[in-house]
Parts: structure tokens; sequence; C-alpha cells
């Protein structure tokens, strides 16, 4: 099986994104795979497979503003969680996906948690992944300090930024060639760091949390809660307080897994996803 690598464009900005068809296509709903700050869809490629050869179409983009999607200017996108919503609805629509399963990762993934609730309809079933979806979120230092004036400016133009903070958060390292493609929007163009810096300031985590927490209150579709415990800034608390939110959900512990799971627990994340998704709604 091979990754196919895309791109679209919708409302003048160009999405990339990969896609992974099944070996033996089924009629079950695609799974759409949403990464977090500062990661790339290219975090989820050992995950894939995985899902493909359990039958599900799996396709994981960059947001707007990193990867290889594009990298507009603040004036032409405007990178709060509003904006980055919106242009997911495009990217759906875009791809049409009519009805899929989700799961998002980590900040900004947690926008499709936002699109969840707007959309029962069409999300069937949803995953998080150390994501803040809590009212008692907070943004964590290393990324905050991102969007500092002058501190963010410069940091956020060092392409090693990427190494120090999914290595940090993860605990684990991350192979030179794997590193090279999460460095390489920040070595081609300045537009990559301005994106990430821009992003963190409008994040608003606050709010959007506490709405997000809010919406989950009357969420009723099969959800699984995937946490790594490991994780510098989400601890296994906040999973047991979304449990008790979602009484109805299932949860899975990746004991030793960090912040970004689908980055060294590939398998087991992977596996976790496709027994969720393949297991027959009581």
């Amino acid at each position: 099986m091979k990754i196919e690598e895309k791109t679209i464009e919708i409302d003048g900005l160009k999405w990339f994104y990969r896609e992974l068809e099944p070996l033996n296509p089924s009629d079950r709903p695609p799974v759409l795979l949403l990464h977090g700050l500062p990661s790339q869809g290219y975090s989820w490629t050992e995950v894939m497979p995985i899902l493909a050869e359990r039958g599900f179409r799996a396709i994981a983009p960059d947001w707007i503003g990193f990867g290889n999607s594009d990298q507009p200017s603040n004036s032409q996108f405007n990178y709060t969680p509003a904006a980055f919503l919106k242009a997911l609805s495009g990217l759906i629509d875009a791809i049409d996906l009519d009805r899929f399963y989700l799961v998002v990762q980590g900040f900004l993934g947690s926008v499709g948690v936002q699109y969840a609730l707007d959309n029962g309809d069409r999300v069937e079933r949803l995953v998080m992944l150390n994501s803040p979806v809590l009212s008692s979120a907070q943004l964590p230092w290393k990324l905050r300090q991102l969007g500092l004036p002058f501190v963010g400016d410069m940091m956020t133009q060092d392409p090693l930024l990427v190494d120090r903070t999914l290595e940090g958060a993860s605990g684990y390292g991350i192979s030179e060639p794997d590193l090279d493609v999460y460095r390489k929007p920040f070595l081609t163009s300045s537009a990559a760091g301005r994106s990430l810096m821009t992003t963190i300031r409008r994040l608003d985590l606050k709010r959007t949390s506490a709405e997000i927490e809010r919406g989950l209150r009357e969420w009723e579709q099969p959800t699984l809660i995937l946490w790594g415990l490991q994780d510098p800034w989400f601890s296994a608390t906040d999973a047991e307080d979304l449990a008790k939110l979602l009484p109805n959900s299932e949860r899975v512990n990746l004991p030793e897994a960090g912040h970004y799971a689908q980055e060294h627990w590939s398998e087991d994340v992977g596996e976790a996803i496709a027994t969720f998704f393949k297991r027959q709604v009581v």
C-alpha cells in the first residue's frame, strides 16, 4: 500500500493531504486524522496503513499554515479557531466526506471536535488523543512562548524548535529522516514560523475549550478517549475528567506514550482506533 500525496485548492488556499485507500474497499466510513501543533499530517503515516489493512480509507491533511499546505499572510487567513473551523468544513465538503470517523490530537486538532459538535450527523464516531477539550486546559510554556512579542518572532524562525517541541513532549527521540520532514517548511520559508506564531497568539484556548466542554455534555456519538499517560501537558487526571464528562465513552490508556502518541506508539494507536471503529454499536 502506498500513501498518496494530494493537494486541493479551496477558497484560494491550497490544502495538502495524504490518503491511503484500503486493499479491500468496504462500505465503512473513511477516517479523517487531524494533527496538533506544531506537527503535520505526516505524524499519522504509520497509523494509516493499520487502518487501511482493516478496510478504512485514511486521510491526513496538513492544516492551513502548516506542513505542505499554504501558509498565507494574516490578511489572507485569520488563524483563529473560527477560521480553521471554516477552512476544515470547506475541506471536508470538497473531498466529499459525507459521513466519516474523526480522530483528533493535540492543540488545533481540537478544532475537529468543534466541527463534530456542529455536525454530529456527519461525524459518526470520534477519537480524542491527548487534546485540550476541557475548560481546565492550559497552553504549556513551550508553546506559549512561541506567541510572545519579539521572543516568538525569533523562536518560530528556528527550525530546531520542531525537534525540541516534538521530542520534548513525546519523551523520545525522532529519527533524522522524520525530523527533516517536520523541519522542511521552516527551512523553506519564514511563512511557516509566522503561521505558527499567529496561530498560538489567536488560539483563544480558554474560551474555545470551555465551549467544547459544554458541547461535549450533549454529545451522543460513540467516542474513544485515547490517552498517552506520559504527556507532560495533559495528565491522566485530564483523561479521567473527560471520561466523567462522557460516561458512555470508551477509554484506552497508553502507559508509556507522551503527547504525540501517534509518533512513537503508532501500532498501539492504530490498533486501538481500528478496533474501536470496527466494533458494533450496541
